[in-house]
C-alpha cells in the first residue's frame, strides 16, 4: 500500500494529473485529497503539492488563472463551489446553471470540450443517421432564431425542408 504524498497515513486517493504533456501521479490520504481539491485550481497541479510538506503549509491557488468562487451557494439545494469540488458531485441540477462560469473551464479541462456531440452506432441504418441530423438542424434554427441570426434561421429552415423531403422520397 501506499502512503499519503502529503502525511504519514495511508493514501486512499490516488489522482493522475497531466502537466505539461507528462503523467503525474498523486497519493493522498482522505484529508490531504480534501485539501488538495480545495486548492487546486482548473489546468494544474501546483509544483509545492507534488513535494511533501506539512499540513499547514499549503500552497495557495495559482495566481495565473481566476480564483473560483469558492462562497458561490446554490439556492436550491445548498451546496457551495467548493463542497462539489471536495465531494465530485453536484447537488441538483440548478447548480449547472448556478456554477457554470467555474463549471466550464473544468469540463473543458477534463474533456477538451465543452459541448456533448454524442455517438450514432457504427452500424446505426442511414434513416437513423438522418433523423439524427433532422434533429440537430432543427435545434441549431431554434437557437439561431432565439439569437436573431435570421439569415442563418433560414438557411437551416431550408436544409430542413430538403432533408425532410429526402426522408419523405425514400419512404415511399
Amino acid at each position: 500500500m501506499k502512503k499519503c504524498l502529503r502525511c504519514t497515513k495511508q493514501a486512499t486517493l490516488h489522482i493522475t494529473e497531466l502537466k505539461n504533456g507528462k503523467s503525474l501521479s498523486l497519493h493522498l490520504c482522505e484529508t490531504c485529497a480534501q485539501d488538495y481539491l480545495s486548492t487546486v485550481e482548473v489546468g494544474g497541479v501546483p509544483d509545492e503539492f507534488t513535494q511533501p510538506i506539512s499540513m499547514g503549509n499549503l500552497p495557495a491557488p495559482p495566481s495565473s488563472h481566476p480564483p473560483i468562487s469558492n462562497t458561490k451557494e446554490c439556492p436550491k439545494c445548498g451546496i457551495t463551489f467548493k463542497q462539489f469540488r471536495s465531494q465530485g458531485r453536484l447537488g441538483c441540477p440548478h447548480d449547472y446553471v448556478e456554477f457554470y462560469d467555474d463549471l466550464l473551464p473544468l469540463i473543458e479541462s477534463i474533456h477538451g470540450e465543452t459541448q456533448h456531440v454524442g455517438k450514432i452506432p457504427p452500424k446505426a441504418p442511414d434513416s437513423s443517421r438522418r433523423q439524427l441530423e433532422l434533429i440537430r438542424l432543427k435545434n441549431e434554427l431554434k437557437v439561431a432564431i432565439d439569437d436573431e441570426k435570421y439569415e442563418l434561421a433560414a438557411q437551416l429552415r431550408d436544409q430542413i425542408k430538403t432533408q425532410e423531403s429526402e426522408m419523405e422520397d425514400e419512404t415511399t
